[in-house]
């Protein structure tokens, strides 16, 4: 069946997977986006334009980055190859760009990332069949009877980890009690995904190590896991003086 799924969304039609995903999840956002006093109209142009950020910028930072390559040939630039792409700049950039929107629309922080937080849990869940279909984030060898055969061994189906473990993230956080607490959807989102990360980076089988054994995507979500509860502390607190 993996097999079968795999051959259908071999890359790049993998992405397809991740589409869905995002339509599926703004439409779960909007159905939220009152109960947060965020307009749909504003939500679907934040995402819409933190999308369009996301697009650009990782394929002009790339560009800059291989300057004297695109010169050679300008018209790479609209190339659907998405190895000419740099998604740590995508990312940050499509932040900046919906920050900035954000802030012009008067869109309040917290509550917006809080209507979001289905979006960003919806993606995720793409995310992990994105990366089942491309045989990517795979895991280390290991004889248990459900490891399936990627890259020439039998290897823990982390990829399917991943998606158990988002599916679950995304039931808690549609399905748990509403918060007086504002950012608390969000900021629980985030914690969760972290731990989800702790737990999967030691089942992987292309993890970076550093320091002799410690994974390099370790140390991150132990950062933003604790960052998450300070700052989820920080507004509880805000929240008993006001």
């Amino acid at each position: 069946m993996i097999a079968i799924f795999r051959s259908i969304f071999a890359p790049p039609r993998h992405l397809i997977l991740f589409l869905p995903a995002l339509w599926l999840g703004l439409y779960f956002s909007e159905k939220r986006a009152e109960r947060y006093h965020i307009s749909k109209d504003a939500l679907n142009n934040l995402v819409f334009y933190g999308m369009l950020g996301y697009l650009l910028g990782g394929r002009l930072l790339f560009a800059a980055a291989n300057l004297s390559a695109f010169m050679k040939s300008p018209l790479s630039f609209f190339s659907i190859n998405i190895d000419l792409f740099d998604p740590v700049g995508g990312f940050v950039t499509a932040l900046l760009v919906g920050f900035g929107h954000g802030q012009r629309d008067k869109l309040s922080f917290w509550s917006t990332l809080d209507a979001l937080t289905p979006f960003f849990a919806v993606s995720a869940i793409g995310l992990a069949l994105a990366h089942l279909a491309a045989g990517t984030a795979f895991g280390k060898p290991t004889s248990l009877p459900w490891g399936i055969d990627l890259w020439n061994a039998t290897r823990h189906p982390t990829q399917i980890y991943e998606l158990i473990l988002s599916i679950l993230v995304f039931g808690f956080i549609w399905f748990r009690t509403t918060s007086t607490t504002v950012g608390s959807d969000f900021l629980w989102f985030l914690a969760l995904t972290a731990a989800s990360r702790l737990f999967l980076e030691a089942f992987r089988g292309d993890s970076t190590f550093i320091f002799g054994g410690v994974r390099l995507a370790q140390v991150p979500a132990w950062i933003l896991l604790a960052l998450t509860f300070l700052v989820s502390e920080a507004l509880r607190s805000t929240k008993k003086i006001n």
